[in-house]
């Protein structure tokens, strides 16, 4: 096995930040259960915070960024894995408070780790990452809540991002009436093409003035927003439907009131994608790699190098993204 490779490497040391690729070795990395030669990550919101100098995800330097990863396993301590098995990781401290995944190599514990399904190739699971399970979690949860097809248009937020790209073409394949929601007029035909059939911009979903019960539009909806939008969607839930809320790029204060939860029964459902079990991962990237693998994912990534991620990173923090963004490790 190599000792030497390569990472993106973040510090901050006083006043001083610096983003920058680093030569490492098996021996700078924790020492964890199981090796894994990383063959993909992607890019994600969270990984601009980690890699920004105000980006208050981190709790310490130095760290190598990257919250989910595909790869290989090249050394295990866990019975579970063996060398060569083909595995994915998202969630947990990965990129946040441990190495993560813009590193040719990474170590991490047996509890992270999910064999990647058969009928999905490790660049496939990293066009889908972290956003594409969120999304997924998304779904799985509002479908548990009662939310079928035949219930009725579902809004998704902040549509031309990963996780809203991801919604919209699970949705759809799941023949959902999607409507999508975006700033960004000029990408209507990208959302057409991944299924949504109705587009509203920003204001049409949170005008300037929010009503605490609105028109009943939406069975359901994946915010990945939050804030005056999310306040918004929920004023204009049907009965009995429900919100599953993942992001925060609206605000963290949601400025509503209890009357769609007390007259509309209305659910609020939280996505926590980086503590849920591993039996509930398992299950979602089986559901990734089947029913909702979406039929556009190849047309929804761009691939770039290790290289090339500093300014990918400072585009996502800028909204200047769409859709996903796959770092070749190796490339």
């Amino acid at each position: 096995m190599t000792t030497q490779f390569q990472a993106l490497m973040v510090n901050q040391t006083d006043d001083h930040f610096t983003s920058q690729l680093e030569h490492l070795s098996l021996t700078d990395l924790p020492q964890e259960d199981v090796t894994i030669r990383v063959h993909y990550s992607s890019v994600n919101y969270k990984d601009g915070l980690a890699a920004h100098p105000e980006g208050k995800v981190a709790p310490s330097y130095p760290l190598i960024p990257g919250v989910d990863l595909a790869g290989t396993v090249v050394a295990s301590k866990d019975e579970r894995y063996q060398i060569d098995d083909r595995v994915i990781v998202t969630g947990y401290g990965l990129g946040v408070s441990h190495h993560g995944g813009y590193s040719e190599y990474a170590s991490v514990p047996g509890d992270w780790v999910v064999p990647a399904p058969d009928n999905l190739t490790l660049k496939e699971a990293m066009t889908l990452g972290t956003a594409g399970f969120t999304a997924a979690l998304s779904i799985y949860q509002l479908e548990n809540n009662g939310l079928t097809p035949e219930s009725g248009n579902v809004l998704v937020t902040g549509a031309t991002g990963g996780v809203g790209s991801m919604a919209v073409a699970m949705l759809a394949k799941k023949h959902y009436q999607v409507t999508a929601s975006t700033g960004k007029t000029s990408e209507h035909a990208y959302l057409r093409q991944l299924g949504a059939q109705n587009m509203l911009s920003r204001e049409d979903v949170a005008p300037e003035k929010i009503r605490s019960l609105g028109t009943q539009q939406w069975a359901g909806a994946v915010d990945a927003v939050g804030g005056r939008t999310l306040a918004s969607i929920l004023s204009n839930t049907m009965y009995g439907g429900s919100v599953a809320v993942s992001g925060l790029t609206g605000g963290a204060n949601v400025p509503t009131t209890v009357f769609p939860f007390i007259l509309r029964s209305v659910n609020l459902l939280g996505i926590d994608s980086v503590y849920c079990s591993n039996k509930l991962r398992k299950h979602l990237w089986h559901r990734l790699a089947t029913d909702l693998k979406p039929a556009s994912l190849e047309s929804m990534s761009r691939e770039i190098s290790l290289r090339e991620l500093p300014s990918a990173l400072s585009a996502i923090l800028e909204g200047q993204s769409r859709g996903r963004i796959v770092v070749n490790v190796a490339r």
